[in-house]
Parts: C-alpha cells; sequence; structure tokens
C-alpha cells in the first residue's frame, strides 16, 4: 500500500505556553470504575485542580515513560482505541478495525484535528508508529504502544493506517490504546513538547512552572473522545499542582484548594473518616528488581535469593502500606487485561536467614567480622527507590536496609525524586531498586525484562533469563487470549529465578471532592471528569 500525502494545509503550531520564568509561583494505570462523587454540575465552565505527587519531567509524548507524565499526557492527546470496563476496546480516534496475527488496519476518524487547527490525518499516525519503531529515535513507547517490528503505511483515500510487523504481535490493538498520537510536524523536534503540547485530544497545555504547575485549557470543538464523548461538560480549565507531601495535599482536598489527588499512606485513614469520596484501581505497589550487569553481586542467582530469604516480606508489606496491601498475584499488568492467573504465590524464597547463610555460603561468601565477604570484599547493596511513593515506602526501605545491616550485608538506601526513578535505573548504580512497573498487556512487559539494557533498550536490570525468553517467544506467537497460560509460565520464571520479587500490591486511590471522575490504570479518565456539588 503506497502512502499519499495529506491534503490538509499545515501551520506551524502556535505555542502558548509561559515559561517558569514568566510566571510566578501560582496555585500549590483498564477497569472503568463508577463515577467519584455526586452529579455533573456546570463542568463546562470550571477550573479543576488535579494534585500530582511530582513534578512530570519531560510531557514529549513519543518520549515520557515516567506514570505522571504518561497520566497528565491522557488529557492532551488521544488514541486510536480506548478500553471499556471489561476489557474489551471502543473506538476512539479510530473508528473501526480489522486484526491478522501480524497487522492491523485501523481507519481513522473524519474530523479529528491536532491542536493548530490541522486535520489529524493516516499519514500522522503512520508516521508516528514508524518514528517510534526506529530504534534510532530511541522512544520508551518502543514495545509497549508499537510493537518492536513494526512498520506502518498510510492510506488518505480510504482514511486507513496498516501496521505490520515481522514477528507476531499479539495484541497489537490493544496496544494503540497507549498511542498519544500527535501530528507530524511534533514528531521531527520532539524535545519542543517536554513543556508544550502539540494536542490531539480534548485539552492544551497553556502554562509550564515545572515543580509547581501545569494549566491545561479545553479545546473547542472536541468531539472524538471514547464513546463519541464531546468536551462539552469537561471543565473549561483543568491545573495540575505539584504536592509532594502527602499530609499537605490531603490537608489542601480537605480545604478545597485541590479536587482531586491520589494518596497511598496513612492519609488515608483520615479522609476515609471524613467520608470523602474515592475511586481506586488494583496495582502492584511494590516490587525488587535486581541490577544483574556483569560483575554486581546481585548478577549471582545465590545473592538475589539469599538476600530476599533474609527478608520478612510481610513486614516490608505492612510497613510500606500501613496494613493496607496484600500478597500480589501479578508481576505488573492493571486490571483489566486481557490476560489473568498467578505467576507470584509460591514462587518467592520463604524468609529463612538460615537458608540464606547457606546460599551464600555455597556460592563462596564467607561470613567475618560480622559481614559476609568473597575475596576480601564485602557484599554491599545499594537500594533505589523512588520517594513520590510516600514516606511508608520509605519507612519500608529503611527496615530492608536494617534486616540487611543484621544479616552482614552492607547496605544503603538510595532515595530518588518520582519522575527520576527511570532516570536512575538507566544510570545504573543501584543493585536493587523498588520499582514496581504498571502496564496492561503482558508482552509489555517484555522490553523491562528481556532485551538490550540501557542506553539500547530498557532492560534496566540487564535481566538474561533463558526461560522466560523461550516461553515469551511462544506466548508471542499467539494470538490475543490464547497464549495466556504461556505468557504467566514465563512471568512465574523470572519470579523464581529472583530477577524480580512482587512485594505488596495495593489499590491506587484517587481521592476527589467537588468532582466526579472515572479511573483506569492512567488515572482519571479526561472525559469523565466534572464539577459537582460535593
Amino acid at each position: 500500500m503506497r502512502s499519499t500525502p495529506g491534503t490538509e494545509t499545515r501551520r506551524t503550531p502556535t505555542r502558548r505556553v509561559r515559561s517558569a520564568t514568566a510566571v510566578a509561583a501560582a496555585l500549590g494505570l483498564v477497569a472503568t470504575a463508577a463515577a467519584c462523587g455526586g452529579g455533573a454540575a456546570g463542568g463546562g465552565a470550571s477550573t479543576v485542580v488535579l494534585g500530582i505527587a511530582a513534578d512530570p519531567g519531560s510531557l514529549s509524548p513519543t518520549m515520557a515513560l515516567a506514570s505522571t507524565a504518561l497520566s497528565m499526557n491522557t488529557f492532551a492527546y488521544d488514541t486510536l482505541v480506548h478500553f471499556a470496563a471489561d476489557g474489551s476496546l471502543v473506538p476512539g480516534v479510530a473508528e473501526k478495525w480489522s486484526l491478522t496475527p501480524t497487522s492491523a488496519r485501523f481507519t481513522i476518524r473524519s474530523g479529528v484535528t491536532c491542536e493548530d487547527g490541522s486535520a489529524l490525518t493516516a499519514t500522522d499516525v503512520a508516521a508516528e508508529y514508524n518514528h517510534i519503531a526506529d530504534p534510532r529515535n530511541r522512544s520508551p513507547m518502543l514495545g509497549i504502544s508499537v510493537p518492536v517490528t513494526a512498520a506502518a503505511e498510510a492510506d488518505e483515500a480510504s482514511r486507513t493506517v496498516t501496521v505490520t510487523t515481522k514477528k507476531p504481535a499479539p495484541f497489537l490493538a490493544h496496544m494503540a490504546r497507549m498511542l498519544p498520537l500527535v501530528c507530524e510536524e511534533s514528531l521531527a523536534a520532539p524535545d519542543s513538547l517536554a513543556k508544550a503540547t502539540g494536542a490531539s485530544g480534548p485539552y492544551r497545555l497553556t502554562e509550564a512552572v515545572p515543580g509547581d504547575h501545569y494549566t491545561y485549557a479545553r479545546r473547542d470543538g472536541y468531539s472524538w473522545g471514547p464513546g463519541g464523548a464531546t468536551g462539552a461538560d469537561m471543565p473549561r480549565t483543568v491545573v495540575f499542582k505539584v504536592v509532594t507531601n502527602e499530609s499537605t495535599a490531603a490537608n489542601l482536598l480537605m480545604a478545597g484548594q485541590i479536587n482531586a489527588i491520589q494518596i497511598n499512606g496513612a492519609d488515608q485513614q483520615r479522609l476515609n473518616a471524613a467520608r470523602v469520596k474515592s475511586r481506586s484501581i488494583e496495582a502492584l505497589f511494590g516490587q525488587f528488581m535486581f541490577n544483574e550487569k556483569a560483575g554486581l553481586a546481585t548478577a549471582d542467582v545465590a545473592v538475589r535469593r539469599a538476600l530476599i530469604s533474609a527478608l520478612d516480606l510481610r513486614e516490608l508489606r505492612n510497613v510500606s502500606t500501613g496494613g493496607e496491601g496484600e500478597p500480589p498475584t501479578a508481576i505488573g499488568e492493571i486490571t483489566p487485561t486481557p490476560c489473568t492467573g498467578d505467576p507470584v504465590t509460591g514462587n518467592i524464597p520463604r524468609h529463612d536467614p538460615g537458608r540464606a547463610a547457606e546460599d551464600l555460603k555455597a556460592a563462596g561468601w564467607v561470613r567475618s567480622d560480622g559481614a559476609w565477604k568473597k575475596d576480601g570484599k564485602p557484599l554491599t547493596v545499594k537500594l533505589a527507590y523512588a520517594v513520590n511513593q510516600g514516606p511508608q515506602v520509605a519507612s519500608a526501605i529503611e527496615l530492608a536496609v536494617q534486616k540487611w545491616d543484621a544479616f552482614g550485608v552492607k547496605a544503603s538506601a538510595r532515595p530518588v525524586g518520582g519522575a527520576g526513578i527511570a532516570g536512575a535505573l538507566v544510570a545504573g548504580d543501584w543493585d536493587v531498586a523498588w520499582a514496581p512497573i504498571g502496564v496492561t498487556l503482558p508482552d509489555q512487559l517484555v522490553q523491562f525484562y528481556d532485551g538490550p539494557p540501557p542506553p539500547a533498550g530498557n532492560n534496566f536490570g540487564a535481566i538474561a533469563n533463558p526461560d522466560y525468553r523461550r516461553l515469551a517467544a511462544q506466548a508471542s506467537a499467539r494470538p490475543g487470549t490464547s497464549g495466556c497460560g504461556l505468557w504467566k509460565a514465563a512471568e512465574a520464571a523470572l519470579v523464581e529465578r529472583v530477577d524480580i520479587v512482587p512485594i505488596v500490591s495495593k489499590e491506587n486511590r484517587l481521592y476527589g471532592k467537588g468532582v466526579t471522575f472515572q479511573v483506569n490504570g492512567s488515572g482519571i479518565i479526561p472525559s469523565t471528569l466534572r464539577r459537582s456539588g460535593s
């Protein structure tokens, strides 16, 4: 199929975004849940303030991977398809689609526009697929929203985009739900969208004050949301306010200075007691990922197994969540996901310090002067974690460090800013990381647990698990849910070899006052956000 250029006249986008130097500081993950709060009241002419726990960093839709940036980008960029409450796909920018094991054809809805007023065309969509699929562009969305071997062609006459892959892509249409669509001009300079937008969705960014707030204005004429949703009743302005302290965030929510925010820690209790309404999604909240780069002690499975056996994961689970967490039964897929099953239970080493000591001895380590040593060098562990998960996680990290120290391991905590956790993993100065990953599809995890490490890929821990690679390849060759059994076996192989250790799952709870909304794995669904009287 030959690509044909669009017939629309392109204009250079006008960026009306004020920088931080020009503005004084102002206001301080897919199952659809029921709406939060009461009925809508005048949403179309209102301002809503949404709290975020960390600055998003870059908002570039083809480069951003931090969860805060991904959530914010759902307000500015639409996708080809959306998930319904039962996990089925519903139309978005694509009004229909067809699938084979190695291809998908999407028909682009007419009337969709980008922020500069030009039409979003099949050519634009194909260009974005090809941009992300080109490894030279190093987009972290490769393997998440676009299959690694994808190539796309557009036909403007039929308004279709055909995406083909060299290898089977079992969830190609599902992956399109994670592709934030931009017009082709924005692909030439993706960094230009780090603190601006080239919006295809209901909102455009008008003001960016990093570390403080981001203001989005509703786009007039928006009418291509999920299920045909329009922007008519959505708030005219949405402000994302950075509030790094959860207690402060809860206070601002109670005082009506912000309208919604996710609270992970102990402040949930007083919000619940005050009957502040909320909606939640169950997700992996805590997970240890090991750095298996050659030369590190944690490259040895015996060391990894010993480190976990030395800990009581139930203690970490309770401390990190204030007793609100549950043993995880998945390694990162957030519902609704096409594959269910439990690759975790029974596959994690039990708490047994005696067995941990035996594992280290068998691997050539000797305990001397209260410390484990090998070739005269002590066993050291640097434990990285994101501070934006709240103070309870920090306490759990301190507990793990104390337990390892008592066991004879020289351990230290490495706190990093929430938006910087991916950067810390890429930098590689860590042995263990508290790094839960949330995705929708099992094949989206492959890039994190197989393939090249940074800078060529996102296999942060340099994991090379032959069983996971073999089983994931077999699963990928089967369309859709027919490969689910193999996907779960592949994930179990990661847990059994202690490449990753899921510790705790928890409800990601978003509290709201004066607004109604629905949620999915990315956070608030923009098309459902409304002002309310309570």
